[in-house]
């Protein structure tokens, strides 16, 4: 548990009014603070009240000016804003290490799309992404952005877990676990917008699966009914190399420039992995205002390939990091990521000075909130943003010792150092366990759902 300070000794005289604000957090080690200098602050607090951030400074001018309710002692801590994830799907933690090693037709159409099948629906969906939210709180990711089936769970879920998450309802040509009829699937999707829980925490969003599954009529009104309600359009983009060739093919176009030719690039478009793009497709999804999502562990696991990240960064387009679902990924850690997409870049490009710590872990923070069209609220420590915060213990062996907290953060952190998490102020991790309510049920629940999987009829063994 987090020790509260000590009573404050009264303020000096100096003529600056003393306010008094919901909680203090004092006294950590380094504040990473993640804005577009990327400042760091040695022995640094933060002043929260009403879920914002009030004050950002050194711990002295921070208690000088002001008296929490609740004051922390967070002495061998850093503080920084809780993590971003891009791109996953929530639900698929309970595919977990089904089906590795395996060719990716072979993954999806041998196991995992039976597996959904005998498997996917509102209880399943639940627990599933209720098993994620657990994860990712322990790996310090507050933010998560998803597409999956029957998300209305999804969303329930980020709520009972405390999390903030943009929610994508999945749109398909083909027959889903919730639409069997994909005529229908604009019905779907109203149908999801309509009774999508009302909360600051959480947005919907749409998710068509990519354009090799969705024609052109069903990209283009999900795109027009995403405008039409001010939300984030979801699509996988250039993930693999048959992708591209089924496209050219197909449209005589190339993926991204397909989607724009359809009037589909804009800021409000999120594409994930880009592994493919060539420099004609990255300049104009610059041009565009669209953001990518970029998940190296997954691209490395299905050996999708590797993305141009330099090129992506060079030529302006917004990159956040994602995990993808851990049934391609396995886990649901950030900080792994930020270490791979590095040194991926570098070992790939034989550029050591390319895809620096900074550029990384400002695409797990301010650059991933920007390409889920959040940054105006999180991913940075700046006064007036939402009190979305995490602390990690640098009293280990492997984080000493300490030159460049940024560098440490992306080279030598694990997910398994954050001790406390905060989302809008409100505690949701302490001392590595989460704070929901429903935490200590959801092992159980997963084991009850996984007991009706006919895991040998899918080629692997039993649990």
């Amino acid at each position: 548990m987090l020790a509260p300070l000590p009573a404050p000794s009264a303020p000096e005289k100096s003529g600056v009014p003393v306010q008094t604000v919901d909680q203090l957090l004092c006294g950590a080690e380094w504040l990473v603070i993640c804005d577009h200098e990327m400042r760091c602050i040695h022995d640094g607090a933060v002043a929260i009240d009403r879920g914002l951030l009030v004050s950002v400074d050194r711990t002295a001018a921070v208690r000088h000016r002001f008296r929490g309710r609740r004051e922390t002692d967070l002495r061998g801590h850093l503080l920084m804003p809780g993590l971003v994830n891009t791109h996953t799907h929530a639900a698929m933690s309970v595919f977990r290490g089904l089906a590795d090693d395996l060719p990716l037709d072979r993954w999806l159409y041998d196991v995992i799309f039976p597996a959904e099948a005998a498997l996917v629906g509102p209880e399943m969906v639940y627990w599933g992404t209720m098993l994620s939210c657990a994860e990712m709180l322990r790996n310090g990711i507050t933010t998560f952005c998803d597409g999956y089936f029957f998300e209305e769970e999804a969303a329930q879920a980020a709520l009972d877990a405390g999390m903030r998450a943009i929610l994508g309802q999945g749109i398909l040509d083909f027959p889903s676990p919730d639409q069997p009829d994909p005529s229908k699937a604009r019905d779907r999707a109203l149908q999801f917008l309509d009774v999508f829980p009302t909360s600051d925490r959480i947005r919907p969003s749409l998710f068509c699966h990519a354009p090799y599954t969705c024609g052109q009529d069903t990209l283009q009104w999900t795109k027009a009914l995403c405008r039409e309600r001010g939300i984030l359009f979801q699509i996988h983009l250039s993930e693999t190399a048959s992708e591209v060739d089924t496209l050219l093919e197909r449209t005589g176009l190339r993926p991204a420039l397909y989607l724009d030719s359809l009037g589909l690039l804009d800021s409000g478009t999120l594409c994930a992995h880009g592994v493919w793009l060539d420099q004609e497709e990255m300049t104009r999804m610059a041009a565009r205002g669209t953001r990518l999502a970029h998940n190296p562990e997954s691209n490395m696991k299905l050996a999708s390939g590797i993305a141009p990240l330099p090129d992506l960064l060079a030529c302006g387009v917004c990159v956040g990091l994602g995990t993808d679902s851990c049934a391609s990924n396995n886990d649901l850690d950030l900080f792994t990521e930020m270490d791979r997409a590095a040194k991926m870049s570098k070992v790939f490009r034989r550029d050591p000075t390319v895809a620096s710590a900074r550029e990384v872990l400002a695409m797990a923070t301010r650059e991933g909130a920007r390409a889920i069209g959040w940054e105006e609220a999180i991913g940075s420590l700046e006064v007036g943003k939402l009190a979305d915060l995490i602390a990690l213990d640098l009293r280990q062996p492997h984080l000493t010792p300490l030159y460049d907290p940024i560098s440490t953060l992306v080279y030598c952190a694990k997910g398994s150092d954050v001790r406390y998490a905060w989302v809008a102020g409100q505690m949701v991790l302490d001392n590595r366990q989460v704070v929901s309510a429903h935490a200590e049920a959801i092992p159980v629940q997963i084991r009850r759902i996984l007991a009706g999987l006919p895991l040998r009829a899918l080629g692997t063994q039993e649990l």
